[in-house]
């Protein structure tokens, strides 16, 4: 079946970094973008970054010149480098893969939660 496994989450101060990942297993992962969403208490989810199988990349604003997604396709693996990491930035992060041509065939990770807090 369809796996995806979010790592690297944590407690961060202010202005530090943090490396997520995810492991997608049971997909053609060339065939799919790979997101990374957000979702803060009270908050709906949002898109924070994506990437397509070419490499093209997008962004929410908020995030523009501090986040950098990536994706190996060799090791079916997202990652997504947050630096200079906000209060604001705290949220539970979710991997997303959504298929290419077929856009019905979403699969969501279990979630990992960032804390930015001093």
């Amino acid at each position: 079946q369809v796996q995806l496994v979010e790592s690297g989450g944590g407690l961060v101060q202010p202005g530090g970094s943090l490396r997520l990942s995810c492991a997608a297993s049971g997909i053609i992962f060339s065939s799919y973008v790979m997101g990374w969403y957000r979702q803060a208490p009270g908050k709906q989810r949002e898109l924070v970054a994506a990437v397509h199988s070419d490499g093209i990349t997008n962004y929410v604003d908020s995030v523009k010149g501090r986040f950098t997604i990536s994706r190996d396709n060799a090791k079916n693996t997202v990652y997504l480098q947050m630096n200079s990491l906000k209060p604001e930035d705290t949220a539970v992060y979710y991997c997303n893969a959504r298929h290419t041509v077929f856009p019905a065939y979403v699969y969501w990770g279990q979630g990992t939660q960032v804390t930015v807090s001093s």
